[in-house]
């Protein structure tokens, strides 16, 4: 399928690296302009000198810590005050690992401003020009855990499924204006942040990294991680023409193959 985006804006969070500069890249390639966001500028400088301008592209970056949302707040509001986009992807570092019993609730505060008030204030800002417009493409960057818990992320399984039922509300309330939102429940995908949470269930349990990288290979039906390259094509899919009538849906995505909605 090929996928025109050329004249589209997009605005993408967290792609400094994996999935979101996964994202980007492909958002890129068929032909939207687009806008970084990640704490560090020289990877995003990076990222930017790479992404392809064949067709009249123009990409920027915004450096911002979606930890200190006071901060962030500031910086979107200022971006939003002189630009719009049409396609919002809402996507930012994880929140800490760990079980119920060892988190508190200021680390469920923590979490609530990182994962929800980011991506409803963002998403709020950039719902006046696309409804101003009839056209828009709103795709939140969620987990699998949300639908099948996993106990040592208690704070992402908590906040992103808050997440995933805001959008479903917002999905209905928006879509006469021919604005779609979506939910990619991600599964296991080859990144730093797979690498980390690996490292710290291999140290609880007391065996090799590898060992649990093996195990959540058997997992995916395809017996491989996915690369974050597949899933900026389904993202770049759902931010298309052709996604038109795809709206209010979580699409769980494992190991570079789709699952059964």
């Amino acid at each position: 399928m090929n996928i025109s985006l050329k004249g589209r804006t997009a605005l993408v969070g967290g792609s400094s690296g994996g999935i979101g500069k996964a994202i980007a890249q492909q958002l890129a390639e068929s032909g939207a302009s687009v806008t970084l966001m990640s704490r560090s500028a020289d990877k995003l400088k990076n990222i930017i000198a790479g992404l392809p301008t064949h067709q009249g592209q123009k990409h920027r970056f915004l450096v911002v810590d979606f930890t200190n949302f006071k901060n962030y707040k500031e910086i979107i509001e200022n971006f939003f005050e002189v630009n719009s986009v049409d396609i919002l992807v809402n996507n930012t570092q994880g929140p800490s690992a760990g079980s119920a019993l060892e988190k508190t609730t200021a680390d469920y505060q923590e979490a609530f401003d990182l994962l929800f008030k980011t991506v409803v204030l963002t998403t709020e800002l950039a719902l006046k020009n696309m409804m101003k417009n009839k056209w828009g493409r709103i795709i939140n960057v969620a987990s699998v855990s949300v639908k099948e818990p996993l106990s040592y992320l208690a704070l992402s399984n908590s906040i992103r499924a808050a997440v995933v039922t805001w959008a479903k509300s917002l999905s209905n309330d928006v879509g006469p204006y021919h604005i779609t939102v979506n939910n990619i429940l991600t599964g296991y995908f080859d990144t730093d942040r797979i690498a980390q949470l690996n490292a710290k269930k291999a140290e609880q349990m007391g065996v090799p990294q590898s060992e649990v990288r093996k195990e959540m290979e058997f997992k995916v039906p395809l017996k491989r991680i996915g690369d974050p390259k597949e899933y900026g094509y389904l993202a770049t899919f759902l931010a298309s023409e052709n996604a038109a009538f795809i709206t209010g849906t979580n699409i769980p995505i494992d190991g570079g193959l789709l699952k059964s909605l």
